[in-house]
């Protein structure tokens, strides 16, 4: 396969010849991502007034307020694609929740509950909250897409086998890294806060199964990717990659 350097001027139909700044998809696409990020904010902002405790809010937010410095001082070099930013504002928008209640006291059963009230359904008793198991499946699900998609464009290799497993390596090991810094936190401040940051509900393999948790989520969203392509033989997210090449 030549690499992504090699290739010459995109001529694609979703965006109409040549890509070049003025281009109408390039103004299409900021507006795309400004939108998700008005959506955002606002609910980050509701989700901001009065959290169940303030403190694990402000400390569930640190990795928050970096992810998006990196997004925002980064623009200028990379810009994901519609999809991408799409995934990652989902996965920040259930962030939000899990940071608002503490993940060990989102009221999920209780949103269940009224819905099966609803339409006259039984729900089941479930004992251990699992909101943060939930979130950390969809880090994987939701993220994994993104991450292959900058491995695309700064490794310089089209579609192989590394292009889905070192998103799913990175994936996987960031996970980990989280549940090491919960435990340090959790070590260092102690108390309740350490106790709600670090949300184990009394589990000793709390943090390996969260892991887990992404590590299913990200093989089920590579697969799919996988799948779709060998499906359709149209590398949505080369093409992607290509826009940015030829910007």
């Amino acid at each position: 396969m030549p690499a992504i350097n090699q290739v010459g001027p995109v001529n694609d139909s979703d965006t109409g010849g040549r890509v070049t700044a003025s281009d109408p998809s390039r103004r299409s696409h900021r507006r795309f991502v400004i939108t998700l990020g008005v959506f955002y904010f606002a609910w980050w902002s509701a989700l901001a007034i009065n959290p169940v405790n303030r403190n694990d809010w402000a400390l569930e937010n640190i990795v928050v307020a970096g992810g998006l410095l990196i997004l925002f001082l980064t623009w200028r070099h990379y810009i994901f694609s519609r999809f991408s930013y799409f995934l990652i504002t989902l996965f920040l928008a259930f962030h939000a929740i899990g940071s608002h209640y503490t993940y060990s006291e989102v009221p999920y059963q209780e949103w269940v509950g009224v819905i099966a009230e609803k339409f006259s359904l039984e729900p089941a008793t479930i004992g251990r909250n699992h909101f943060d198991r939930f979130v950390h499946f969809a880090y994987g699900l939701l993220l994994s897409y993104p991450f292959r998609e900058s491995f695309l464009h700064f490794a310089r290799i089209r579609w192989s086998f590394w292009s889905y497993l070192v998103p799913l390596a990175f994936a996987l090991s960031t996970s980990l890294l989280y549940e090491l810094l919960e435990w340090a936190a959790a070590v260092i401040l102690g108390g309740d806060i350490g106790i709600a940051f670090l949300g184990s509900q009394g589990d000793i393999w709390d943090a390996q199964k969260d892991s887990f948790c992404a590590l299913v989520g990200s093989l089920l969203a590579l697969t799919t990717t996988g799948i779709v392509f060998f499906l359709t033989k149209r590398g949505h997210q080369m093409k992607w990659v290509r826009f940015q090449e030829h910007d």
